[in-house]
């Protein structure tokens, strides 16, 4: 049978948490009850106590109930994250439940954001209709927005709250249930943009016709960190950096910024790459009002109702070349960097709404300035998305990757 932890703050919520253990079981799914919250204990059993969360946490019950309750909270969540963990190591649960306000929810979606991507996990919370950066992160955390606020069973929070139970039951018993026949296959990690997707969309069916996964990320700041960690976690063993515009908007101030180490993961620990500049000829922000007054005079494109696109300038593409130079220049595996000359995005071409030969030139002159003279680099007289500079890409990660294949076995024997 398939089991959901259910973790929260069941000292304040316990009624709430005692119906979902009901649905939840009701649905066909055994429970393990985890208690985070600081106060008390429910009065029905729990298979973790509070006490047991703050022991977790290399704390106690006194320690925590004087520490006030901003790092009450802090505490209780890695306690719990541990307690999650160690389940999940032992195979004990098959997803994991909970719901809260801001304090609640943030206990519970730092447990959540330990376990592995796969792994179903659903937070109700009355956070989720604003900005939910903090609680998901770069997990695949589904978050459930309840309407009214959690003070008891009503015929709203009845409903909602079965709906997320029911919703867990049928994820943790199709966890439990999956098998995926093709995990032997090297994985690939791949970015795209809408204004890109033509050419990752190409490479990648090239590349799985000759035995690779491909995993696509949307390159638009969650999904360029995603990218990395699993790099960083050794899933990902290849990577086909085509949409590298997450390190334009860190520097040009735009939104779908991926942090600072962006690109860096991947020639850190000697994976093989083949990076483009994809996208560098926009810059991203949110609705048109949200765009800083210092672009408002630059050409702009609404690309759907949520994002604005800004041109980049000469200035900002040159930084950008500058930049992905010497990230590049510092891999310590095989990579090679593909350079389009006639185009960096769909909206770049020629005839494009973003087409600007002089702003590209400027990333061109960088690139060539400031590479390594070790790191391969391929210019063709191509726009991004034409499928010729799409396969040449894929086919040089191939050889790249076999080649280190064929090294590390070298080393090996």
């Amino acid at each position: 049978m398939a089991t959901v932890a259910l973790l929260g703050t069941l000292d304040t919520k316990g009624q709430e948490y005692a119906y979902l253990r009901d649905r939840v079981e009701k649905a066909g799914c055994a429970v393990l009850m985890i208690n985070a919250g600081v106060v008390a204990d429910p009065e029905y059993r729990v298979a973790f106590s509070r006490a047991d969360v703050a022991a977790a946490a290399g704390t106690d019950l006194e320690q925590l109930l004087e520490s006030g309750r901003g790092n009450a909270v802090v505490t209780q969540g890695r306690g719990a994250a541990e307690i999650v963990k160690r389940l999940f190591a032992e195979n004990r649960i098959d997803g994991l439940l909970g719901m809260g306000g801001s304090g609640g929810s943030s206990i519970v979606s730092t447990a959540m954001r330990e376990l592995p991507v796969g792994v179903p996990k659903l937070l109700v919370s009355t956070m989720a209709s604003g900005d939910t950066t903090p609680y998901v992160g770069i997990s695949d955390i589904t978050m459930m927005y309840p309407v009214v606020d959690f003070a008891g069973i009503n015929r709203l929070s009845a409903r909602i709250l079965a709906n997320a139970a029911a919703a867990m039951a049928g994820m943790a018993r199709a966890y439990e249930a999956f098998h995926y026949t093709d995990e032997g296959r090297p994985l690939v990690g791949a970015t795209m943009y809408g204004t890109t997707t033509r050419c990752v969309d190409t490479a990648r069916e090239w590349l799985e016709g000759n035995g690779y996964e491909v995993l696509v990320f949307h390159a638009n700041g969650p999904g360029g960190r995603s990218m990395e960690a699993l790099i960083e976690s050794g899933h990902i063993t290849a990577a086909l950096d085509v949409t590298t515009t997450e390190i334009l908007d860190e520097l040009a101030g735009g939104t779908t910024t991926a942090g600072p180490d962006r690109l860096e993961m991947a020639g850190k620990l000697g994976v093989p790459q083949v990076v483009a500049p994809g996208a560098a000829d926009q810059i991203t922000f949110r609705p048109p009002s949200a765009v800083p007054d210092a672009y408002r005079d630059r050409w702009s494109h609404e690309h759907n109702h949520a994002v604005t696109l800004i041109r980049s300038n000469e200035a900002e593409m040159a930084a950008f070349g500058r930049v992905l130079a010497e990230k590049v220049s510092a891999a310590t595996g095989p990579v090679a960097v593909f350079v389009p000359l006639r185009g960096f995005s769909e909206y770049g071409v020629e005839g494009g709404i973003f087409y600007d030969p002089v702003a590209d030139k400027a990333l061109v002159e960088a690139l060539r300035k400031h590479l390594a003279d070790h790191v391969e680099v391929i210019e063709m007289d191509t726009h991004i998305n034409d499928p010729e500079f799409a396969l040449a890409m894929a086919r040089k990660l191939d050889e790249l990757y076999r080649t280190s294949l064929q090294a590390t076995a070298g080393v090996s024997t």
